[in-house]
C-alpha cells in the first residue's frame, strides 16, 4: 500500500517538474496590444473596409473618369500607349486617399487597370492604409 503512495507522489512531482520546466514566463514590459483604431473607422472589422479595395457596396462611385468605361472588360495587357496614358493622368489627378476608392470603381465597373500602372497604384493605395501602431503595456522594466 505505501509503495502505491510514494510511486503516485513520484509521479505527481515529475509531472508537476515537467510542466514548470515547459511553461514560459510573462513579460509585460514586452507584450504589446493594437492601438484604437484610426479616425474615420468603426473599428468593429480586423483591417478597416474604408480601405479595402474590394468591398460589398453596391455604389459605383466615378471620380471624373466616365470617358474609361469604353474600356470595359479590355484586358489588361491589350491596352495602346494613348489609353495607358489616361489613366495614368486620372491616378496623378486623384488626391492619394482617393486612389483605394477609384481602384475599388473600375473593379465594379469590370474596367481591368493596365499592367503598367498596376504596381504604382497598388503602392499609392497601399500608403494610404493605416499602419498598425503597437504600444508596451505593463511597465517598461525588465524583470529582475
Amino acid at each position: 500500500m505505501w509503495y502505491l503512495i510514494l510511486s503516485i507522489c513520484i509521479l505527481g512531482l515529475i509531472t508537476a517538474v515537467g510542466y514548470a520546466a515547459g511553461k514560459k514566463p510573462v513579460d509585460n514590459a514586452r507584450r504589446t496590444i493594437p492601438a484604437p483604431p484610426p479616425a474615420g473607422c468603426c473599428g468593429q472589422h480586423e483591417t478597416c473596409e474604408r480601405f479595402r479595395l474590394i468591398t460589398a457596396a453596391n455604389r459605383i462611385e466615378y471620380y471624373d473618369d466616365e470617358e474609361l468605361d469604353r474600356f470595359r472588360e479590355t484586358g489588361a495587357g491589350a491596352y495602346a500607349d494613348d489609353a495607358v496614358e489616361e489613366f495614368r493622368e486620372i491616378l496623378y489627378t486623384l488626391r492619394p486617399d482617393e486612389t483605394p476608392g477609384w481602384l475599388r470603381s473600375l473593379r465594379m465597373r469590370r474596367i481591368n487597370l493596365p499592367d503598367a500602372l498596376r504596381d504604382e497604384a497598388l503602392m499609392i493605395a497601399g500608403e494610404q492604409r493605416p499602419q498598425p501602431e503597437r504600444r508596451p503595456v505593463g511597465n517598461n522594466t525588465a524583470p529582475v
